[in-house]
C-alpha cells in the first residue's frame, strides 16, 4: 500500500483527491490538510510515503511545508517522503522554488485521474515525476532569470567534491538525459550511473534529481540552451 497526504486548502479538490485515492487499489489516505501547518503535522504523525502539496496555501505555503517535512525527516534519520506538488500552471514561479525545497516534482490540478494514480506509484517508486526533458525546460526557464550571487568556492553548494565522471553525470543529468542515455553516452551501466548521482546528491546534501539539476545550473555547469 502507498501510504498518500493530500495537502489543499480548497476543500473540494482536496475532497475530490481523496475520494479518488480511497477508491483506488494500493493507496491508503492516512491524512488531509488544509494548510502547509496541518501538512506537516501529518506528515510527522502518519509517515506518509507520498504527500500531494498544494503550493499556494494560507500561512505556511506548501513551499515551506516541503522544506519542514524533509528537513525533520533527514534530522531524524527516518523515511523521508516523495512531495509532489499541485499547482494551476506548468512554468509557475513557486513549482521552481519547491523544487529547490526537495519536491520530487510537480501535477498540475487539471491532470487526469489515471494520470495521478501514475504519478503517485511512480514517485514512490523513487523516480521524477516528470521527464528529464520537462526539467530542463523548467530549469532553463527560470535559470534565464537575474542571477543570484554565486556561492562562495568552499560553500556547501560547491562542486569541488565530486570526481570527475561525478561531474559528468551530473552534468548530463542536468541537459535533460535519463539515465538510460547517460549511461550510453558514457559507455558504463545504468546502475554505475545511479552509483554516480546518489553519491553526488550525497556529497552536496541534496535530496532529489530536481535539485541536482537546478545546481547545476546554479553553479554554472551547465548553461541554459546547452545541448
Amino acid at each position: 500500500m502507498i501510504r498518500v497526504l493530500v495537502a489543499d486548502d480548497q476543500v473540494l479538490i482536496r475532497a475530490g483527491v481523496a475520494a479518488l485515492l480511497r477508491a483506488a487499489p494500493g493507496v491508503e489516505v492516512v491524512g488531509e490538510a488544509a494548510d502547509g501547518e496541518e501538512a506537516v503535522r501529518l506528515a510527522a504523525e502518519h509517515l506518509p510515503d507520498v504527500i500531494l502539496m498544494d503550493i499556494r496555501m494560507p500561512g505556511v505555503s506548501g513551499i515551506t511545508a516541503t522544506e519542514r517535512i524533509l528537513g525533520a525527516a533527514a534530522e531524524t534519520g527516518g523515511p523521508v517522503p516523495r512531495v509532489v506538488v499541485l499547482t494551476t500552471f506548468d512554468l509557475d514561479e513557486y513549482v521552481y522554488a519547491a523544487l529547490r525545497a526537495g519536491a520530487s516534482g510537480f501535477l498540475l490540478k487539471d491532470t487526469p485521474p489515471q494520470r495521478l494514480l501514475s504519478a503517485i506509484a511512480t514517485v514512490a517508486g523513487g523516480d521524477m515525476l516528470f521527464a528529464p526533458s520537462v526539467t530542463r525546460r523548467l530549469v532553463e526557464a527560470y535559470a534565464r532569470r537575474p542571477a543570484a550571487p554565486a556561492p562562495e568556492p568552499d560553500g556547501p553548494e560547491s562542486l569541488q567534491a565530486l570526481t570527475a565522471r561525478e561531474l559528468e553525470v551530473l552534468r548530463h543529468t542536468a541537459k535533460g538525459l535519463s539515465n538510460p542515455e547517460i549511461a550510453e553516452r558514457l559507455v558504463i551501466s545504468e546502475a554505475t550511473v545511479k552509483t554516480h548521482l546518489n553519491r553526488t546528491m550525497t556529497k552536496l546534501g541534496l535530496c532529489s534529481r530536481a535539485q541536482a539539476v537546478v545546481l547545476a545550473y546554479e553553479t554554472g555547469l551547465v548553461t541554459p540552451g546547452a545541448r
